[in-house]
Order: C-alpha cells, then structure tokens, then sequence
C-alpha cells in the first residue's frame, strides 16, 4: 500500500488525489472537522461517532451498511450519518472510493437551526444519501474556506439548512423538555477540558443539575451521552498526537486510557481502524 504524508501547512487538504491510500483532516476547530479521504476495499468497520458527517463522494461508490439497509453514494451525491448511529464504510467494487466530508457537534446544529426556526427543535434526521446541489456546493466550499470563527459559523448554518431540507417528514419537532443551557455548556467545556475519567459526581458540582436530568438533557442538545462526548473528545486529541507521529502507548496514556490495548479497542469502535492504521495513512 502506498502511503502518502504532507504538512498539511504546506498544502494538506488542497492536494488533488494521489495513487495512494489516504486521510487527512483539519480540526476540530469549535465543533467542526474537514475530512477527506481516498481508500479501498473495507477500511472501516463498524463504528459510530458522536458528531454529523457530512460528506460529498468525489471518485468511485462508496457503500455503507445503515440502519439495517446497505446505501450507495456515487460521485456528486450527499451523505448524511447522524450522531451515534452505527455504520461501516467500503468501496463498491474493486476501485478506490474517495469523499471529503465534514464532521460537526450536534450542538452546533441545534444551535443554528434555533436560529432559522425560531424555537429549540430536536435534531434534523435526514435521508442517508440525497442529490441536494445546495448541500454538495456547500460541503465543497468549506474546503476552500478558512477556520476562522465566522467561516466556520456560515458552513454550520448552511449545513443546518441543508439537513433541515433533507429530514424526513416529522423528524423536526419542538423539543418536549425546558433546556438548562448555561448547565449543559459548562457541563461540556468540564468535559472537553479533561482527558481523564470523569465522574458524575464531578459533572453534579459543575452544573448543578443531578446526573440524570444532565444525561437527559445534555442527549438533547448534544445527540449522545456525556460519557461518549468525553470519550470521543479524548480522541480527538489521540488522532492529533497520532498525526504528529506520538507513539501508540503513549498516546494512550496522555488521553487517559489504561494501556495501548484498551486505547486500540475505543478507537477501533469510534473510527472504523486501528489507530496504527489511522497513523499510517493520515496526511498531517
């Protein structure tokens, strides 16, 4: 296998495809992650994330097993996979596949579509693959962007927008509980800023709110549970050590987790490989 890795100050996500298998990403900055990818075969198994990803399949088809149904994404089309469903990820056929996709927090999500409807709704649940040219448009301009704070706050309401479009009938509704929001944001800065095991405890004195009505809450808002918001998070910073060529078993240890092979099974779950593999074929 091929392996390509740049600085992705040098040129990252503006290269063109190259022969090789490979990933590369910018972020997470402020809930949102620019990825692109080129594989073949199956290179993801199933996993799931905490985030949206949505992406736009640029060469060959990309298959994926959802929601008990197989979906295929050709060149052109949009794919949508919400937060915490599991899914797979290969090529149809024999060729390479090749997307670029952004990942983006529920909260961001919910955040802009309180300000198109004017009310706090549930999170958009939108078709898994679509033709939508506004959606293909703007996932492809956000590459071309920056990550400054408003660039980035234009591509989430587009994104917002885009989903809003794209949900099934009934899916959008007002939320059926009073959000502590004050509560749920320092509960989630608590959560980003600890790479360690967090207790419930811990989350009690920082918002207030007892852990269930917390749980409740924040599953509301942010699409997933505290504890997989923290996990993933401390992955975030795991991918980024990796890229930047950490060791395995240290990088294990700097994020909180037991040892190299506990790290390996959470990362395995949360992204589809190894992060050995996710190491080897990452643009940085």
């Amino acid at each position: 296998m091929a392996t390509s890795v740049t600085d992705a100050h040098g040129g990252g996500l503006e290269r063109s495809w190259g022969l090789g298998e490979w990933v590369e990403t910018r972020g997470p900055v402020d809930g949102v992650e620019l990825f692109r990818a080129r594989l073949r075969g199956s290179p993801f198994s199933r996993h799931r994330h905490d985030v949206y990803a949505v992406g736009v399949t640029e060469a060959g088809v990309q298959a994926f097993e959802y929601r008990g149904t197989v979906e295929r994404s050709l060149p052109g089309q949009v794919f949508v996979l919400h937060p915490d469903e599991p899914h797979d990820g290969r090529a149809e056929g024999a060729g390479v596949f090749g997307y670029r996709q952004i990942y983006v927090a529920p909260a961001r999500i919910a955040d802009a579509l309180s300000a198109v409807t004017g009310r706090r709704t549930s999170l958009p649940f939108a078709a898994p693959v679509t033709d939508d040219p506004a959606l293909t448009h703007a996932v492809r301009a956000a590459f071309e962007g920056t990550s400054e704070p408003l660039a980035l706050d234009a591509v989430v309401l587009e994104l917002a927008e885009g989903l809003l479009r794209c949900s099934a009938a009934g899916r959008i509704r007002a939320l059926p509980c009073r959000l502590d929001l004050p509560a749920i944001e320092s509960g989630r800065e608590f959560l980003e800023s600890r790479l360690a095991v967090v207790r419930s405890s811990e989350l009690e004195a920082v918002t207030g709110l007892d852990r269930y009505e917390f749980a409740r809450q924040f599953r509301a808002l942010c699409g997933t549970s505290p504890y997989r918001y923290s996990v993933m998070r401390r992955l975030d910073v795991a991918r980024r050590r990796l890229r930047e060529g950490c060791a395995l078993a240290e990088t294990a240890l700097a994020t909180g987790f037991a040892d190299q092979a506990h790290f390996t099974r959470v990362f395995k779950a949360a992204w589809g490989m190894t992060p050995g593999r996710y190491a080897r074929i990452s643009k940085v």
